[in-house]
């Protein structure tokens, strides 16, 4: 919340791009970063084209936006359900379009930063990955990404960097190769783990949507 703009911090400055993110606008605050939080209610009967429109800047190109939107988070043809009638994960997903509807840029217009917070709880391992891989290609055409994730395999496996955290203090930080080691997970978390070992059983490791499922 102290990152997004919505908790002032104890002490210090957090700066955008090397602006003082206190001395931003909230509409300039809303055209650099969106945030995803963990859990959204919607107190009344919105289509889902209308959840997804709330994030965007007024234009004509929206509707068409929004079901381009849509269909990048796997929920083409959902645009006149109603919010409240979807699953958790279809809920997330569209959440997920709303905040880049909000980042949705002009020709030669910087990208901005995806505030994520543990975007693939309530989704399916498909899903998972989907999302994941539209953070990734945020990422990719120059804009920024922060997620929160539990998942450990799929955080060392997407993140440029792994930030750490116990007790709200960091405790690494650096490249997935070099946090994720046994002694962090016993400091971390206190469980004996080893990483880079094959189980004796069954292990799945997730690498990509199939393009005829996504």
């Amino acid at each position: 919340k102290v990152l997004a703009g919505e908790m002032r911090p104890g002490s210090g400055t957090v700066l955008l791009d090397g602006d003082p993110l206190a001395g931003l606008s909230p509409r300039s605050l809303a055209r650099r970063r969106a945030v995803l939080p963990q859990h959204t209610e919607v107190a009344f009967a919105f289509r889902v084209a209308e959840v997804v429109g709330l994030g965007a800047a007024p234009s004509p190109r929206r509707t068409a936006m929004v079901a381009r939107l849509l269909e990048r988070v796997d929920l083409a043809g959902f645009s006149e359900r109603l919010y409240d009638s979807l699953s958790g994960g279809e809920r997330q997903r569209v959440q997920l379009a709303r905040v880049l509807a909000q980042l949705e840029r002009l020709p030669g217009e910087a990208p901005g930063f995806l505030l994520l917070d543990e975007p693939t709880a309530s989704l399916d391992l498909a899903h998972q990955l989907l999302v994941l891989e539209v953070a990734r290609a945020h990422a990719v055409a120059g804009g920024g990404v922060l997620a929160i994730l539990h998942d450990l395999n799929l955080a060392a496996m997407c993140a440029d960097e792994l930030v750490v955290l116990k007790a709200g203090r960091i405790l690494a930080a650096g490249p997935p190769a070099e946090v994720m080691t046994s002694d962090l997970l016993r400091d971390a978390f206190g469980v004996r783990a080893q990483v880079n070992a094959v189980p004796a059983g069954p292990f799945v490791l997730p690498q990509t949507v199939l393009p005829d499922r996504a």
